[in-house]
């Protein structure tokens, strides 16, 4: 019953797998004012249930990968989704706001484990495929991220808030049973490599020091906050400046997560047709600042038409989407033997610099404009644009330097 890595059925297993962090976060939006009235909380209180949840998907993932190396990628992920499981159904089960927040943490702990998505791509395809795969990963992440807070609205309608977590928990027994019977393991272990704390020191001091992976993980780390900017400041501005309702304001956000695809897509589709990943990561991330800064540059000039400004953030979101498979590639590249630990790093990273620009955003936001989400946005594509220009593009090019011309040549 195993699945062929080149079948389609395994891409869209790998997707699934590498969407259950951001389901365990969008299917629970509608659902913060409910769960606060039966836990007797405030939505904000609430909120923080998300925070726990993130906080979790940025520390465990440090564990999972220097494991996954050793034992194996399937003994990690299964050892996750079931713990996601168990997780939802105690949140579900959940009679107080610090029970719940306890559950979530471990239900993020568990979610962690479907980063090693990434490392599994790395085991198995050459870049040239590699890159193919993680676009189609992406879509299908986007897939969810679209469809989950719809999604958690229709099961808080027949149900309530508790009904949200049994469903998670029903979904991870799937795709439990799913990694059980079809998946077989990917990674090439090594038989003298065993998990002592040395040992992974010592894998991410090689992924820390490797000038071309660090590079790129900076790179997608100030890319993925130049997206979580616009995700926490675009629900504050067209909702609490604008006056959208929240179904309108979720129109705009499905648009940008099917531009987010689109990007995916056209790099597949360029990736088939020769043209190099350092041209399109180029390309994306030269629009994803243009556009970032043009957004400023409006919210400074307090000129900011709300059907203009969405089809701008659309802009972002598809620079995003042709710039991060060929991120998420190119880092995965250099240290082959350690792919578990270079993928826990880049998503642990990118996670992090994701909560500080959310954090920025709503911390430095004026409640009038869009300046603190337009700021952080211009500030972090800039940053990821020098570091792809300054650093990441020389480290590839001195790993793989050109061939030098012959006389006849």
């Amino acid at each position: 019953m195993r699945i062929q890595p080149t079948s389609f059925a395994f891409t869209l297993l790998l997707g699934f797998l590498a969407a259950v962090p951001y389901s365990g976060i969008d299917i629970n939006l509608p659902a913060l004012a409910a769960t606060g009235a039966t836990l007797g909380a405030s939505p904000s209180d609430v909120g923080l249930t998300m925070s726990a949840f993130m906080l979790s998907l940025a520390v465990a993932p440090l564990l999972y990968g220097p494991i996954s190396d050793r034992i194996g990628r399937k003994p990690v992920v299964m050892a996750g989704v079931a713990l996601f499981a168990i997780a939802s159904l105690a949140c579900a089960a959940a009679d107080s706001l610090w029970m719940l927040l306890i559950c979530r943490f471990v239900q993020g702990g568990g979610a962690a484990s479907t980063t090693m998505t990434f490392a599994i791509i790395r085991d198995l395809f050459d870049e040239t495929i590699a890159r193919a795969k993680i676009a189609s990963v992406v879509i299908a992440v986007n897939v969810v991220t679209v469809v989950a807070p719809s999604a958690g609205a229709a099961l808080l309608a027949v149900g309530s808030w508790r009904l949200i977590y049994l469903t998670q928990a029903a979904a991870g027994s799937v795709l439990l049973l799913a990694v059980l019977l079809g998946f077989a393991e990917t990674a090439k272990i090594a038989a003298a490599g065993r998990l002592r704390p040395s040992a992974v020191i010592a894998d991410y001091r090689r992924v820390l020091t490797n000038p071309a992976a660090l590079a790129f993980i900076l790179v997608g780390a100030a890319g993925g906050a130049t997206v979580f900017a616009y995700v926490t400041g675009s629900s504050l501005f067209f909702i609490g400046v604008v006056g959208l309702r929240p179904d309108q304001y979720g129109l705009i956000f499905s648009a940008c997560s099917a531009a987010v695809m689109c990007g995916a897509f056209i790099d597949s589709r360029l990736g088939r047709r020769g043209i190099a990943p350092t041209t399109v990561l180029t390309i994306g991330l030269v629009l994803l600042f243009t556009v970032a800064s043009a957004l400023l540059a409006m919210t400074l000039a307090h000129w900011t038409p709300p059907a203009l400004l969405a089809a701008l953030l659309m802009a972002v979101a598809l620079a995003f989407g042709l710039s991060m498979p060929n991120i998420m590639n190119a880092t995965m590249q250099p240290l082959p033997d350690i792919a578990g630990a270079v993928g826990a790093a880049a998503g642990s990273i990118q996670m992090t610099s994701g909560a500080i620009a959310s954090g920025l955003v709503a911390t430095l936001f004026d409640g009038r404009s869009a300046l603190s989400m337009t700021a952080v946005m211009a500030a972090a594509s800039l940053l990821a644009l020098l570091l792809y220009l300054l650093f990441a593009r020389p480290a590839v090019r001195r790993l793989h330097p050109a061939p030098a011309l012959t006389p006849a040549q």
